[in-house]
Parts: C-alpha cells; sequence; structure tokens
C-alpha cells in the first residue's frame, strides 16, 4: 500500500493520518470488534466507512469524496485490482497482517450513482473454527444432527439466507468427522479456513471450474465424506444425490427458508424425487440472533401473563420462562444492549413416512407437519425458547425471522 494524501477521519480520531494509516486503523477497528464485513460507501458528496457487527451496519466515519476514493484505491491496490476499472463489478482478496492480527480480505467492488462502492469480507485467522456444541442446538437438536452423521452415506442439508452460519455449521459438522478415520474432500467457494486433515478444493470460474465439474470428479478421489459449498445448478443437484446414493456422506448448503422447503428447492433443481427421498438422511435449517448482553440485560416479570410459554412448556428447564429479558446498555456491549450472536435451528430427519411424502410430491407444510410430529423443533418454537431462557429479546426475535415462521401472521 502506498501512502498518499493526509485524510481526516474526524469521527474516529483519525485526523492527520496519510491513507495507509487510517486503512489499518479501520481494519484493525473492525477486526477489534468482530465486524464480519466492512464497507467503503460513495455518496454524491461524501463517502460512508461502515462495517457490518452482529449482523446490523454500523457507520465508522463519514468522509470527503476524495478520501474514500483514496482508500478504495488503496485496497484495491493492495489486492492486485485494476485501478483503472470502475465501471465493472471487480473481487479481489488480500491478507492483512499487522502485529498479532492475520486477516483474510475477500473484496468486492461496484460501480453506483455515484462512483464505486467497495465491501471487505472480514476472516480472521487467528479464530478457531466451532465445534456442533457452540453453535446454539439445544441437546435435542445436537443428538438428532449426531445420529445424521453417524450415517456411512446420505445427503445432509444446511439451509438458510445468506450470513446466516451455514459455512461455520459445515465446518462445525466436518470437524465432528474429522477423527483421521474418513477421507474427507471439500469443494467451497472460496476456501475460508485451511484445516488439517481435509482435502480442499476451491471453484475457479475464470478457468470454468464449477461446483458440478469438481464434484463429478471427486467422486474418483474415493472419499468417504464430502462437502458441497453450495448447491445452486441441476447438474450439482443431481450429482450431490448421485453420490449420496452411492456410499457417500454429503453435506452441502442450500438457499431455503425453513427444513422443509429443502425438499422443493432440490426438486426444483431436477433432483429426482426417489433418489432425493431414499438418499436424504435430514435437513438443517439456520438463522442467526443476537444474545443480549449478561452485564447489562434487562428482566420483566410476566408473573400476569402466566401463558406466555405455553407451547413450549416442556421444553422449559428450571426458572426458564418465568421472565423476559430486554436489551440494556453499558460499555461491554458499546451500549447496543447485545454481545454476540448465536443460531436459531430447525433441525429435520428424515423418517419413512417423510420419505414417502417426498415421492408423492406433497407441499412443505405437510413435511413440515410430519417433522414436528416426529420431534422437529421449528422456528416458531425455537426463537420463543431462546426468549424463555434469556438468550435473546421478543425485539430481535421478530427482527431476525420473518413473521410468517413465528406465526404471527395467521
Amino acid at each position: 500500500m502506498n501512502e498518499q494524501n493526509e485524510i481526516d477521519f474526524t469521527e474516529i480520531g483519525l485526523v492527520g493520518m496519510t491513507p495507509q494509516q487510517a486503512a489499518d486503523a479501520v481494519i484493525r477497528q473492525a477486526s477489534r470488534l468482530s465486524a464480519s464485513d466492512l464497507f467503503v460507501l460513495t455518496d454524491e458528496d461524501a463517502a460512508i466507512v461502515a462495517m457490518r457487527r452482529l449482523g446490523a451496519v454500523e457507520t465508522i466515519a463519514r468522509v470527503s469524496g476524495d478520501q474514500g476514493r483514496q482508500l478504495i484505491n488503496l485496497i484495491k491496490a493492495a489486492a492486485g485490482m485494476d485501478l483503472a476499472e470502475r465501471r465493472r463489478p471487480l473481487d479481489g482478496r488480500m491478507i492483512y497482517e499487522s502485529d498479532d492480527l492475520k486477516l483474510d480480505l475477500r473484496i468486492n467492488t461496484i460501480p453506483t450513482l455515484f462512483g464505486e462502492d467497495m465491501t471487505c469480507r472480514l476472516l480472521d485467522r487467528r479464530v478457531s473454527l466451532m465445534n456442533l456444541d457452540q453453535l446454539g442446538m439445544s441437546s435435542h437438536e445436537m443428538a438428532m444432527l449426531s445420529v445424521m452423521l453417524a450415517s456411512p452415506s446420505g445427503l445432509i442439508l444446511v439451509t438458510g439466507p445468506t450470513g446466516t452460519g451455514k459455512t461455520t455449521t459445515l465446518y462445525a459438522a466436518l470437524q465432528h468427522l474429522n477423527d483421521g478415520t474418513r477421507k474427507i474432500n471439500t469443494l467451497e467457494d472460496p476456501i475460508e479456513y485451511a484445516v488439517a486433515g481435509l482435502r480442499q478444493s476451491q471453484v475457479n470460474p475464470k478457468l470454468e471450474l464449477h461446483f458440478a465439474d469438481l464434484l463429478r470428479n471427486v467422486l474418483r478421489q474415493a472419499p468417504d465424506v464430502i462437502m458441497v459449498g453450495e448447491i445452486r445448478d441441476e447438474e450439482t443437484a443431481t450429482t450431490a444425490v448421485r453420490a449420496a446414493s452411492s456410499g457417500h456422506l454429503v453435506l452441502a448448503t442450500l438457499h431455503a427458508p425453513v427444513a422443509s422447503g429443502a425438499v422443493q428447492s432440490m426438486l426444483a433443481l431436477g433432483a429426482h424425487p426417489y433418489f432425493l427421498a431414499s438418499s436424504l438422511l435430514g435437513v438443517v435449517a439456520q438463522r442467526l440472533i443476537r444474545v443480549l448482553c449478561p452485564a447489562c440485560r434487562v428482566r420483566y416479570d410476566i408473573s400476569d401473563s402466566p401463558g406466555t410459554f405455553a407451547e413450549i412448556e416442556s421444553l422449559l428447564d428450571g426458572d426458564d420462562g418465568k421472565a423476559i429479558f430486554g436489551p440494556g446498555g453499558c460499555p461491554e456491549c458499546r451500549n447496543g444492549g447485545y454481545s454476540k450472536r448465536t443460531g436459531l435451528f430447525e433441525v429435520m430427519p428424515v423418517n419413512r413416512e417423510i420419505r414417502r411424502l417426498i415421492v408423492e410430491g406433497r407441499p412443505s407444510k405437510e413435511l413440515e407437519d410430519k417433522a414436528i410430529a416426529a420431534g422437529m423443533i421449528e422456528f416458531h418454537r425455537a426463537a420463543l425458547l431462546k426468549v424463555a431462557q434469556g438468550v435473546t429479546s421478543t425485539e430481535e426475535m421478530m427482527r431476525s425471522v420473518p413473521s410468517e415462521y413465528l406465526g404471527l401472521d395467521e
């Protein structure tokens, strides 16, 4: 990175710094606060430097348009991106190292009305992978997922919108399986963490090397377990099902709003109903919710409303459900009321009755009803349980999960 003219980031105390120093300070600030993304957004007469932290966007500084362009060009140059190209979207990557900090930055720029916008996805190389018991699943959900992972073959799908932690869940599952007795191949876009014991491959669109191409060829590598970063086309979907039907344990992500909806998504991508039904072990659908700061959460008595958690009474332990909690605000949580995020899950094992419904092409609501009867805790009750346990607030529950999945629009 080359130093240029001085840049004035008054709002975060970076007055008089060079672009290099300002970029360092902004990246370190975002890393210190565990931000997932860093943004430089160009407006008509200014640029906004912001970050996404705990799922919400927070402004770091507002600078002049020239200063914003200096920052963008500085990071583009460090990532080996074309500084002269501002009319097309660009992708780049850089490793940021400073003192004890090592970050992997995945960078994208896109032309907008007043200039380029830049987004940097931050991956901290120092952060260790999570284990299954750190994801936020209940013991009941953990037990169901463990049974799926114990199978020598079959298909396990992890679903949810972008940015809900699907890859984290896949890595946790691979950590569980990575005991040296299995050959595990992963197909990723991009490879987010280098893990000893895994044979990891990355798609390369520039070489026309896509998930489907890698998946076809990795089958010749005699793997026991295959992780597919995302099923997004017909060929990948049908090949994944075929691999799961022929003696491999296949784990993959897929975009579907709820667990039962994953079946319809696979069928829409061309998977054969019979082969999907026979190979599918289960589906994990997930969202991320913010966890109340334990130092300042505010307790509200609900003794006047004894039926608040009647739907999940059988799932409660001890003093759960005696009160609800809301966000407070203290220095530990930067007065935001929340300290971190955790997962909210639907874990749907596929039994004989659900297989029959898949073959018959029944709607996802029927699949969901059968899954609930077999022990699945759907998003509605899973969210209520997190509120009853004091993990999160009712406001966060409604912010993170669409009302149709909470039963609020019925």
